[in-house]
């Protein structure tokens, strides 16, 4: 049994802001991937493109190839230095990702980097910084993959 300190816990409320901010922004700029098999072939092609995973994690209790897939695609981040988080609410989740009246399959969904201009360095994100520092702080604390909650809209 572990508790992670109240500092971390009190940092998720505002992180969840942080992410939906993110999750718009990215949404609006072309940069998000939705759906475990589209994720998949972005981070077998090309994962020095992906900068953030995201997980739902309400409703695949019984789904076993669902599981699967998230184990996979965990140790691909761990290997690959990519930001991922846990997200306790598929369908707020799609709300924020999804086309409007389109149910998206948004278990996995990735935010790709901002390259400037016609060079390729990547851009710094306030807000993707912030979910990064999040997720380097969690680790620390032995939270391999940090929960957070989106909040209400």
């Amino acid at each position: 049994f572990t508790l992670l300190p109240t500092l971390i816990q009190t940092k998720m409320v505002n992180e969840g802001k942080s992410l939906s901010e993110a999750l718009l922004t990215a949404k609006a700029e072309g940069r998000l991937t939705v759906g475990v098999y589209e994720c998949a072939k972005i981070m077998n092609v090309d994962p020095d493109r992906v900068s953030f995973c995201l997980l739902a994690t309400d409703d695949f209790g019984c789904d076993i190839a669902l599981q699967i897939h998230f184990t996979l695609i965990q140790a691909f981040c761990f290997d690959n230095d990519i930001s991922i988080v846990r997200v306790n609410d598929l369908k707020r989740l799609n709300a924020l990702v999804g086309t409007k009246g389109q149910l998206e399959d948004a278990h996995c969904v990735l935010i790709t980097v901002r390259t400037c201009s016609y060079l390729t360095f990547k851009c710094k994100i306030a807000t993707l910084e912030k979910l990064h520092l999040f997720c380097e702080e969690s680790r620390s604390y032995n939270e391999w993959v940090p929960e957070i909650t989106l909040p209400e809209r």
